[in-house]
């Protein structure tokens, strides 16, 4: 048991190395031709968007400029290195879902022969690896755009759900719903895709 816990968190925090290594070796150097432009002068001047808005987004946006050089040639590309970590940290929530809807298929005991371990974490990183690189989010992860941040919230959410189900029937359970809870209320400040997994 500990030895799949340990590969598992061991191989999450890799793939979550190489999400970002090609996030951010391939973002965007300045603005992209649509909302992204928006989202980024909003964030830098902390302004109002387009309805119904995005004020995490832009708050979280405008920590980001901060660390930007002085002048705003590099506050897009610090908008846009935002949302490559983002994307990065969904894909390592995404592989830790993929990761328990495995093991929840194996659920029969607490100890898993080498294959169901390999097969288990094999489908993580194959999961979680494939959508690194499919195209649209590929997209959303080297842009100044909400959609990045959103998958973010979307995917821990969800994370945390299968956390909860796992552990319904023991006491202090509910702290996983309030967990939830707050985070679909902070995801609403950033898109309103979170929602979904309600």
């Amino acid at each position: 048991m500990n030895n799949i816990n340990k590969l598992n968190n061991i191989l999450g925090w890799s793939v979550f190395l190489i999400a970002s290594f090609v996030y951010l070796s391939t973002i965007e150097q300045t603005v992209s031709f649509w909302d992204c432009g928006e989202y980024i002068a909003t964030a830098y001047k902390l302004e109002v968007g387009h309805p119904p808005g995005a004020p995490l987004f832009q708050l979280f946006g405008r920590i980001f400029t901060l660390f930007a050089s002085p002048g705003t040639s590099q506050v897009a590309v610090a908008i846009n290195i935002m949302s490559a970590l983002c994307s990065s940290f969904t894909i390592l929530f995404l592989f830790w879902t993929i990761t328990a809807f495995g093991r929840k298929m194996f659920a029969t005991t607490d100890e898993y022969s080498q294959g169901k371990m390999y097969a288990i974490l094999g489908s993580g990183v194959v999961g979680a690896l494939a959508y690194t690189f499919s195209d649209s989010f590929w997209f959303s992860a080297v842009e100044g755009e909400v959609y990045a941040m959103s998958s973010f919230f979307t995917a821990v959410t969800f994370w945390c759900i299968m956390k909860w189900e796992k552990e319904a029937e023991k006491p202090h359970a509910s702290r996983w719903l309030v967990l939830i809870a707050y985070l679909i209320g902070l995801a609403v400040g950033v898109h309103l895709l979170s929602l979904v997994t309600i």
